[in-house]
């Protein structure tokens, strides 16, 4: 068997349906083997693209998701897909070719080291030959899945593609044992003498589905609850218990249930989304986890690692009976946050558009968003439905997700409704991915808060006092069209137009861009200041 026929079958025994990339010309004999074992080469328009859709096919089937590029100047742009399925904890990963061992330390064409370019973007990189082909595919898949999941680098020199190997009967990988230090009698201690305590959940908490122990807990248990933006679907909106989201639209309101906590309770709380620092109150802290990577030095801050069995029995030492109410509290933050958005319900603005959204799109889709003003108003507001899925970059952050992410959400669920809210910006970033929709017959929706600038960034300078310098995208209208590269057009500016604009794109079996033209003023009121 040689390399690539080796990668290709033991990508296919691991679940893996699809590679997402642009190819070189040493590429070819990898797509060749791909397509022979039954793995499709998903061809994208930049390799950026190509590491977020790798990274959104592992949060959607539990599989890590693949990605290849070229060397050199197809690396550095896959590069950045890499780094968000590292900061938002998806196992991906990323072959890249490169150059034959003859010429690793000459100056030549397009040679640069992937090592030392993937190192500070993934858990490990490798170097593969002939001889160590199937330790490194085993360690890659082990590596990449471990917590915290994320991507595993492996460079294909030009020239192995076709060395024969020898099979190993079994490579025994060594597991790293990590010993736990939780104190359990501190732990202990803290939770059975709060009477104010708060609950915050975060990515690892999504990632291994707590929902259903989470309101199980809560029935027995009604603590207060706030969730990072990644972690929105570990409890309905309109459970009681729910306060809100960090960090997103108006969670300065979340500071009534905060500031007077006697205990916070992280629940598989990532810092990579928010520091706890960067919100909590001077108090105790207990984070229950996977992981204690990246915690704050500060206070009273005890540890625990374990799984989320383990984390709920150890949440029985609170005491309900003697827990504070704070559903009044809860009730006025909620009222208060829905009574700022219905008050810009007259303008057609950010706020009006997801409430048609909200509205119109069924229960069960897919919702991918994009980084700008618009992801804090839904990180904040958007209604996950119960069988909906919402997916964003908080870790890692980049423009430009939303619209690679929903491709791979389609990919990924053919008969399911996906769409995508993007700001103009990041749409213009991946505008080149409208003809991979076309390609494959991706049925996405795709909804352009079309406000002629980087929003985000005008509201930071406002804060500074400054004018706006260097922010704006274009004049008139972003399309002036009613096709985009072949893709249907739909032009929105008030109420009625955008609800008709999202009823006609769901009608039909094919790709839309709704052009979403909106009034960006109330930003000013709904982004929190840091």
């Amino acid at each position: 068997m040689t390399v690539a026929e080796y990668i290709a079958n033991h990508l296919f025994k691991k679940g893996i349906r699809y590679v997402f990339g642009i190819p070189g010309g040493p590429s070819i004999p990898y797509m060749e083997a791909f397509k022979t074992a039954g793995i499709q080469f998903i061809l994208v328009s930049n390799e950026a693209s190509a590491g977020i859709m790798a990274d959104v096919t592992a949060r959607l089937t539990g599989i890590p998701g693949v990605c290849h590029s070229t060397m050199g100047p197809g690396a550095t742009n896959i590069s950045t897909g890499i780094g968000e399925a590292l900061l938002d904890r998806s196992a991906v990963i990323v072959f890249t070719s490169e150059t034959a061992d003859a010429m690793v330390n000459r100056i030549t064409q397009m040679n640069i080291s992937h090592q030392e370019l993937f190192k500070p973007v993934t858990k490990a990189t490798f170097r593969m030959n002939g001889g160590n082909a199937q330790e490194i595919m085993e360690l890659a898949f082990q590596i990449c899945s471990e917590e915290y999941p994320g991507p595993v680098h492996i460079g294909l020199p030009t020239n192995i593609y076709d060395s024969e190997i020898h099979l190993q009967n079994a490579i025994k990988i060594p597991v790293e044992v990590k010993t736990s230090l939780n104190d359990l009698n501190k732990i202990q201690a803290l939770l059975s003498n709060s009477r104010r305590p708060v609950i915050a959940a975060g990515l690892t908490a999504s990632r291994l589905g707590i929902r259903d122990k989470l309101l199980e807990f809560l029935e027995r248990c009604p603590v207060p609850v706030v969730v990072t933006p990644m972690a929105k679907d570990v409890i309905p909106d309109d459970h009681p218990c729910f306060a809100g989201v960090l960090f997103h639209s108006l969670s300065n309101s979340l500071e009534i249930i905060t500031k007077n906590a006697d205990l916070v309770i992280g629940l598989g709380y990532d810092p990579v989304e928010f520091n706890y620092e960067s919100w909590m109150p001077d108090t105790a802290l207990v984070h229950f986890d996977v992981s204690d990577e990246g915690l704050p030095s500060m206070g009273t801050v005890e540890r625990f690692t374990g799984l989320p069995e383990e984390w709920f029995k150890q949440l029985e030492n609170l005491d309900s009976f003697l827990l504070s109410d704070k559903s009044k509290e809860i009730k006025s933050i909620r009222s208060e946050m829905t009574e700022v958005i219905c008050s810009f319900a007259e303008r057609f603005g950010p706020g009006a558009a997801m409430k048609i959204l909200n509205d119109e799109l069924p229960e069960d889709v897919i919702l991918t968003a994009d980084v700008g003003s618009h992801l804090h108003l839904a990180g904040q507001f958007w209604s996950i439905g119960k069988n909906g899925k919402f997916l964003m970059t908080n870790g890692w952050s980049g423009m430009g997700f939303g619209i690679p992410a929903a491709l791979a959400a389609q990919l990924n669920n053919r008969s399911a409704t996906v769409a995508c809210i993007t700001g103009d910006g990041g749409f213009l970033m991946m505008a080149g991915e409208i003809i991979t929709a076309q390609r494959y017959n991706l049925p996405v929706k795709i909804i352009v808060y079309s406000d002629r600038e980087l929003n985000l960034i005008k509201v930071k300078q406002s804060w500074k006092d400054l004018d706006s310098y260097g922010t704006t995208l274009y004049e008139g209208d972003l399309f002036g069209s009613g096709t985009f590269l072949g893709i249907r057009v739909i032009r929105a500016d008030s109420h009625e137009t955008m609800r008709n604009a999202v009823k006609e794109a769901l009608s039909l079996n094919e790709p839309v861009i709704i052009n979403a033209v909106i009034d960006p003023s109330e930003y000013n009121k709904l982004i929190v200041r840091r």
